[in-house]
């Protein structure tokens, strides 16, 4: 079921649709629609004294719990100090706990506490809530559309980390 919109009509692309005022489209909607998406958790953030970043880094503790410090780095692309500064505050509010590998002693393995498993889904929920809305708007067609435009956007090199994430889906 299509859900209503007070935007008008998105326009066809142009069969030459590289056009820079098509490719500037693009960015601003691309911008604005991602920053009206994470606006839906800025309050919740807020309230637990928390940024964008902590929850990047909660979100991907969560798809992949025991993920390594150094697979965090790869995923955030931020620099070590950035990440130890995040952790430290997600760790202090008993959102995320370290512990060492079993394999490698030196290794640190990271993990939400239940309090930041359900602190996670409550920001999951808010995110979820926006995009199936848009989602169901746009069709299936559209969304498939979408992926593909956002994957074009991953440099060869990123690909394998982020196929990775779907592994469980």
């Amino acid at each position: 079921m299509a859900v209503p919109s007070s935007l008008p009509a998105t326009p066809a692309a142009s069969p030459l649709f590289l056009r820079e005022h098509e490719v500037r489209r693009g960015v601003e909607l691309l911008f604005f629609g991602y920053t009206r998406l994470t606006r839906s958790i800025d309050d919740g953030l807020a309230e637990h004294g928390l940024g964008r970043a902590h929850h990047r880094a909660l979100y991907f503790i969560a798809r992949q719990p025991d993920l390594t410090i150094s697979e965090l780095l790869k995923i955030l692309a931020i620099t070590k100090q950035s990440l130890g500064r995040v952790l430290n505050d997600l760790s202090a509010r008993n959102l995320v706990e370290t512990r060492s590998g079993s394999a490698d002693r030196r290794q640190k393995l990271l993990r939400l506490t239940e309090e930041g498993k359900t602190f996670e889904a409550q920001l999951f929920e808010a995110l979820r809530t926006s995009l199936a809305t848009a989602y169901a708007a746009a069709g299936q067609e559209s969304v498939t559309g979408f992926w593909r435009v956002l994957e074009g956007l991953i440099p060869d090199e990123d690909r394998l980390m982020v196929a990775a994430l779907q592994k469980d889906i």
